[in-house]
């Protein structure tokens, strides 16, 4: 079974940076991708991005890109989601989830990180 563990969370000023770590155990060599969700209260779980274990290929939600970046490091299985010009609606927990296959499912979920970011 794969076991995620998120990290790096904090508090940030507006227009700051934080780096998260997502560690995965228990991955089996052949899974497809990594993503990372948010979760802000009061509203939906949202899409944020996600990379492929194979290739490195990545894919962002419009409202991150070109502001975060998500990178992999196969021989640690960690994936990480490096967050720039962090603004207020940013904030939320992070979650980090993996997806077996091209046409799966995100079926296991980390417990996830608080990000706060303060105007």
């Amino acid at each position: 079974q794969v076991q995620l563990v998120e990290s790096g969370g904090g508090l940030v000023q507006a227009g700051g940076s934080l780096r998260l770590s997502c560690a995965a155990s228990g991955r089996t060599f052949s899974s497809y991708a990594m993503g990372w969700f948010r979760q802000a209260p009061g509203k939906e779980r949202e899409f944020v991005g996600r990379i492929t274990w194979s290739g490195g290929n990545t894919y962002y939600a419009d409202s991150v890109k070109g502001r975060f970046t998500i990178s992999r490091d196969n021989a640690k299985n960690t994936v990480y989601l490096q967050m720039n010009r962090l603004k207020p609606e940013d904030t939320a927990v992070y979650y980090c989830a993996d997806r077996a296959t091209f046409f799966g499912e995100y079926s296991y979920w980390g417990q996830g990180t608080q990000v706060t970011v303060s105007s």
